[in-house]
């Protein structure tokens, strides 16, 4: 054997108890910050540094920053860790105006929440009284509104179900020009039909037509009106092809307006 080789215990004992110090050394570091980082975590959990401190809210036309907070159940006490994001969106979109809503948690301790409404398409009338048709097709029977809306159609004679549900997905279609001319949707059904309707213009004219073919007859009415003369007033019926009667004529007699009928 090569002598220079050759380590004696006495020369390898202290190599060793200095690598076990260092282990032991490390392992109470390791305890040590363990420590002080569950007694951190104790003291934060414990201070308002773990409350919610600020809730923003975006995307909310129809309720106010108070009542989403409110019905979303969060306040400034709650703690930032024990939200569950699922849950608060899920008690926001019981909210019959909230199409979606999205709680995101930014840290340290603030609660953001976007909320997507339903649009208005339309109003239903009841007696003196308007309330608002959302996209979806419910009636907002809490958001009584005492003045004629000007911002969206009327819709009279009508109730929740297959037709109204089918008036709003024909509106939905429709480009926003042709709904702001439209003034008021009745409800005029028949033995044969029950999508019949009938609409007053706010250019002047009336309009009847059936809600199966309804929105992709209207999507064309600025065109058919423009072959109109604008001061004799009528009827544009669209519930077969398209043909026009004007007010004042004592005849039955119709104007096929050939141009839309054959698009």
């Amino acid at each position: 054997m090569d002598k220079g080789k050759i380590v004696s215990i006495e020369d390898r004992i202290p190599k060793l108890k200095h690598q076990r110090r260092k282990k032991a050394n490390r392992r109470l570091i390791m305890l040590l910050a363990m420590f002080f980082i569950l007694i951190a975590s104790v003291i934060y959990f414990q201070s308002p540094l773990s409350k919610v401190k600020k809730i923003t809210v975006t995307g909310n036309e129809s309720y106010s920053y108070d009542q989403i907070v409110e019905e979303s159940g969060l306040t400034l006490e709650t703690n930032v860790w024990k939200i569950s994001k699922g849950e608060v969106e899920k008690e926001l979109q019981k909210i019959q105006e909230v199409k979606k809503a999205v709680v995101d948690i930014l840290l340290p301790n603030t609660v953001a929440i976007r909320i997507e409404e339903y649009n208005r398409l339309a109003y239903i009338s009841k007696g003196k009284d308007f309330y608002p048709v959302l996209e979806n097709g419910h009636i907002l029977g809490e958001k009584r509104i005492d003045e004629i809306p000007v911002n969206a159609p009327i819709l009279i004679g009508f109730k929740e179900g297959k037709v109204l549900d089918e008036m709003i997905a024909s509106l939905e279609e429709l480009p926003q020009e042709v709904i702001n001319s439209i003034s008021e949707v009745h409800s005029k059904p028949s033995k044969t039909d029950q999508f019949l309707v009938k609409l007053y213009m706010n250019d002047g004219f009336e309009v009847n037509a059936t809600l199966r073919t309804f929105s992709e007859k209207m999507a064309h009415y600025p065109s058919i009106v423009s072959q109109l003369d604008p001061a004799k007033k009528g009827v544009i019926d669209l519930e077969v092809g398209s043909y026009f009667k004007a007010f004042e004529s004592e005849e039955a007699e119709e104007v096929e307006i050939e141009k839309e009928s054959e698009q």
